[in-house]
């Protein structure tokens, strides 16, 4: 059994003497883990860090074994997002959701090429992809079954005026028909329903908000598992870079 493939690295843990157990995420076989010889080496150690993007190759007997892996370094996201500490969280919480939520060796191409795109951009500032991871957490919850319902007002079928939604079914509420529940209901950010809207610190808070939610809620609290501590690290920096911004307005 072998197969070959671009890669992104999710977590590795080390395993006997210099040996690494690494997990990928993969277009065609999914999450997919097997063990690099010699992964937790100083030669390799760099190759294997969780958010860079790979050529890799595995190998073994029968195909629900382990297996072998070894790979070479396509673009080196974690390096790169060192220097900035919210690129470095937004790396972080993408690895660890895709690690614990995505099922083992099944493919869900959407959400590898979504996130291929947005490590590939973080180079250029977290600022700039946020609002794209935030709609690949949403992404994520679809393939997972859980996804949410954007498209029209739960109470009056309206299109247009979307401005929250419901936590209990995930569907979209007008702003007229929150106005009386409007403490009970998650903010929607306008980004997630206008592709090239980048938003800013206020609506990415709003927008983790929303799919953190449902991720707690469903993604993980159906499997009875807590949300990565990377995801809540990522969540509290947006956080305080909106009450930043909102102390200077």
């Amino acid at each position: 059994m072998e197969w070959a493939a671009p890669a992104i690295v999710l977590e590795v843990r080390p395993l006997g003497e210099g040996g690494a157990v690494a997990t990928l995420l993969t277009e065609e076989h999914g999450r997919h883990a097997g063990l690099a010889k010699g992964g937790a080496s100083r030669a390799q150690a760099g190759l294997w860090l969780p958010g860079n993007l790979i050529e890799a190759r595995w190998i073994a007997r029968l195909a629900d074994q382990l297996g072998a892996l070894s790979g070479e370094m396509v673009h080196p996201a974690a390096a790169l997002a060192m220097e900035d500490p919210l690129a470095l969280a937004l790396l972080s919480s993408a690895c660890a959701i895709a690690a614990d939520a995505l099922p083992e060796r099944e493919p869900h191409p959407r959400a590898f090429h979504a996130l291929v795109s947005v490590i590939a951009h973080l180079a250029g500032g977290a600022e700039g992809v946020m609002a794209d991871y935030v709609r690949w957490e949403s992404l994520v919850l679809t393939e997972l079954g859980y996804g949410l319902d954007l498209s029209a007002c739960a109470v009056t079928g309206a299109r247009e005026g979307l401005t929250h939604v419901s936590p209990r079914t995930g569907r979209a509420v007008s702003a007229e028909a929150a106005a009386p529940y409007i403490d009970r209901l998650l903010s929607l950010p306008g980004f997630l329903l206008a592709g090239d809207d980048p938003g800013d610190p206020a609506a990415w808070d709003a927008g983790l908000r929303l799919t953190g939610h449902f991720l707690e809620r469903d993604a993980f609290g159906a499997r009875h598992r807590p949300v990565p501590e990377a995801r809540h690290r990522l969540a509290d920096r947006v956080a305080a870079l909106a009450g930043g911004e909102a102390a200077l307005d």
